[in-house]
């Protein structure tokens, strides 16, 4: 049997979202994707906007799960980032939820809807399917952290500084910089050729956010902004909090692309992909996007930002099974064989240079997935994304703040006690 792909816009219950693509990946019987009179059993999956080889990746994972079992029938619908958190927290607890999601396995994203009961306990898959041996350590991480088995890796991303060869090339710059000091320099070199150093867009704050946490870790070193980021440590009283955000501001009036503030993260990457940036900060889920554009992957490198703690900025992702699923048995057989050394073999480049699966080497899909493996080897662990270690109200503010600072709302040395203020009152209403 064939999968058809449909696309349309649909109007979820509560008015999830205002706009919503919905992409449907099915095996036909002759019967439509909304009908439940078919015999089977359906399956709900949300995940986020996918890119083109990424949709096409899924689509023949879903279609050889369903020659394999043709008794399950699965749905499959994408939204752009923020629209799929908006989703999952208003359709939590309900049963308008899916029966699979995809989400950010960090203490903040995926550790908050566990928090909430969203996320099934999948110990008795766990055993069922010897997962427990499946997996790499490091997918790992996040997945026992909360207690029992609380989701099944999907990618472990990491980010990092992606460059354009010829516009450093052009700048007179003839190696990529391992200290921030370097890499200051590196932006004023570029600057001084006329060229936008680093392309953002600060129009979501996730994606600022990335500069402004890779400077911090530079600032604070791993130790003190691993206790910023769970509470341990006041933001108000590390000075090294002020320095981050000082350079965030020196960033913002020298380096940043122009109109960064109203520029959206396509429109950021597009000034990228079009050689009008240097550099860009992306997760190694960048790559397929740089070949979907037409970009030859030579033409771009890609480094770890030099924080000089020798940790790789990065996160991971995982596919739950929602508490409410009414068939969790057939959404774990599925999971089962999407991350199975054949399938994750075969698509593995598409979400992330290295599989999630112990037995799956690294990519080889293009040059720039060969240029991963030594930034995981080399890093002395992670420091996450702050959105993945605060909660979303946290988070809100951190963002806040980081847009204060850029726009001249607020000084940097207002910024840490600002933030340490809204935490202090957070704990106190709890």
């Amino acid at each position: 049997m064939i999968g058809r792909v449909q696309v349309h816009h649909r109007t979820s219950v509560a008015s999830l979202v205002v706009i919503t693509l919905m992409v449907t990946l099915a095996v036909l019987s002759g019967c439509s994707p909304s009908s439940r009179s078919d015999g089977r059993i359906h399956l709900s999956l949300w995940i986020n906007t996918q890119s083109p080889t990424k949709l096409a990746a899924l689509r023949t994972i879903v279609a050889g799960y369903q020659r394999h079992d043709p008794t399950t029938r699965i749905t499959v619908e994408q939204r752009a980032t923020d629209a799929h958190k908006q989703a999952m927290r208003q359709s939590s607890g309900t049963p308008a939820g899916p029966d699979i999601y995809w989400y950010w396995a960090g203490p903040g994203l995926g550790g908050a809807l566990v928090a909430r009961d969203v996320s099934l306990d999948l110990t008795r898959y766990y055993l069922r399917y010897g997962w427990t041996r499946r997996f790499t350590p490091d997918s790992m991480r996040y997945i026992t952290a909360y207690g029992g088995y609380q989701g099944v890796p999907w990618t472990l991303q990491g980010q990092g500084l992606f460059y354009n060869r010829d516009l450093f090339a052009r700048a007179g710059i003839t190696s990529v910089p391992t200290t921030y000091a370097a890499l200051v320099a590196t932006a004023e070199r570029l600057r001084a050729a006329g060229i936008v150093p680093l392309a953002t867009g600060g129009t979501v704050g996730w994606f600022v956010m990335r500069l402004l946490d890779s400077l911090i870790e530079t600032t604070c070193g791993a130790a003190t902004h691993d206790a910023l980021a769970s509470g341990r440590a006041s933001w108000a009283r590390e000075p090294c909090v002020t320095t981050a955000f000082t350079e965030l501001k020196r960033w913002g009036q020298r380096y940043l692309n122009k109109g960064f503030m109203g520029t959206d993260r396509d429109q950021a990457v597009a000034q990228f992909v079009r050689g009008r940036a240097a550099m860009v900060i992306e997760g190694n889920w960048f790559n397929t996007q740089v070949t979907d554009a037409g970009v030859n992957p030579n033409s771009i490198g890609v480094f770890s930002f030099p924080t000089g703690t020798g940790r790789t900025y990065g996160f991971g992702e995982a596919m739950y099974i929602s508490a409410r699923s009414r068939h969790p048995d057939q959404a774990a057989a599925f999971l089962d064989y999407a991350t199975s050394t054949p399938v994750q073999r075969a698509n593995v480049g598409v979400w992330s240079a290295l599989s999630v699966n112990a037995a799956v080497g690294p990519s080889t899909r293009n040059a720039l997935d060969q240029q991963w493996p030594p930034i995981y080897g080399g890093g002395r662990g992670l420091y996450l994304n702050s959105d993945q270690s605060f909660a979303l109200d946290r988070t809100t503010e951190y963002w806040r703040i980081q847009d204060s600072v850029l726009t001249g709302l607020m000084s940097p040395a207002a910024a840490g006690p600002r933030f340490q203020e809204f935490i202090d009152a957070e704990q106190r209403r709890r």
